[in-house]
């Protein structure tokens, strides 16, 4: 487990799923699409769409392009 990034802020939030730990699978509020107030991430920074977020509950790293899903033609 990594330690908590010392520039994290709780109040600059994300909210997509931990790929590591998962924590928030099957959350009710989760699934319907609110903001959950148990479930979030740490904001780390951006740059444009690319998000680098660090899971409160596990410490995990990762960074996710947040741009909508496009469907194909």
């Amino acid at each position: 487990m990594f330690p908590i990034d010392p520039t994290a802020d709780g109040s600059r939030r994300a909210w997509f799923g931990c790929p590591q730990c998962n924590h928030g699978v099957g959350c009710d509020e989760c699934i319907s699409g609110r903001n959950c107030g148990d479930h979030w991430q740490y904001l780390l920074s951006n740059e444009a769409w690319l998000l680098h977020l660090q899971c409160p509950d596990c410490g995990h790293l990762w960074s996710i392009d947040s741009r909508p899903a496009t469907g194909a033609a």
